[in-house]
């Protein structure tokens, strides 16, 4: 389910029609467009440190450059509404005639019958995300409910590394190195000064999950697969409101829409 539901959730941070709606708003860049759509859910009063700590895995004072900045241009409703508008206007040219197919109607209203019955406990963006008005237009609707799942899978993917003792920046470092990319040249963490990322590969080396090397040891590898497993296990709860049947038609309408996407999302 997680590589059906992915494309979807990752439609604000691929397609261009999600930053062009949040920018014409009178944001500044696609940083402001991120923080001011992702945060939204949040309303304006909550402190930007409320939010770095939920995000999680942004370096430090990198929230607060944009929030609450955003709200002097705009309010978290425009933003909410604008996100929506660009993400579905994103999928309707991806996926072309699918977008109007009874397939994709019957899959949102499957997946939002998933997205919708977690328990919202120790989930702080899923549960903001819950107290939305749901969409009624069926790709708006679909994509609402591939966020609700991407954030509740999200906020569970947090909790496993707090369980694991891997801090927000580690958790960069952690999954560059997992797939032979050295950190000082992942997108996430690759401007970060020097010394800084230097602290914290030096921090991961002295707890033996880095080697002198610079790669994971065997216990870094290890760790990295017991935060994908206890993720994936946190993410299951969703699914078990689907009956088997349910289950079987929402991959069926799902499979097409996700590899249309795929074809163009840099996955």
């Amino acid at each position: 389910m997680y590589d059906l539901v992915e494309p979807l959730g990752l439609v604000p941070y691929f397609a261009d029609e999600s930053d062009e709606a949040l920018l014409a708003l009178g944001l500044r860049n696609v940083w402001d467009a991120y923080f001011a759509g992702r945060a939204a859910p949040f309303g304006r009063g909550v402190p930007p440190e409320v939010v770095h700590a939920v995000f999680y895995n942004f370096a430090p004072g990198e929230v607060a450059r944009h929030l609450p900045r955003v709200w002097d241009l705009t309010t978290p409703e425009a933003a909410l509404a604008a996100r929506e508008q660009g993400c579905v206007a994103g999928i309707r040219r991806i996926v072309g005639g699918l977008a109007d197919d009874p397939g994709l109607a019957r899959a949102a209203d499957l997946l939002l019958k998933a997205a919708t019955s977690a328990p919202v406990e120790g989930r702080p963006l899923y549960a903001a995300l819950r107290a939305l008005p749901v969409p009624e237009e069926p790709v708006a609707r679909l994509w609402h409910a591939a966020t609700l799942l991407r954030e509740h899978r999200g906020d569970g993917h947090t909790v496993a590394l707090l369980a694991e003792g891997i801090g927000g920046t580690e958790a960069h470092v952690l999954h560059a190195l997992s797939v032979d990319l050295r950190a000082q040249d992942f997108g996430r963490v690759w401007h970060l000064p020097a010394a800084q990322l230097d602290a914290v590969i030096d921090g991961m080396r002295a707890r033996g999950l880095v080697g002198d090397d610079g790669w994971l040891t065997t216990d870094g590898r290890a760790a990295k697969e017991r935060i994908e497993a206890m993720t994936d296990r946190l993410a299951e709860a969703p699914y078990h409101a689907l009956s088997p049947a349910e289950l079987d038609c929402l991959v069926a309408g799902l499979e097409p829409i996700s590899a249309a996407l795929r074809k163009v999302f840099p996955m």
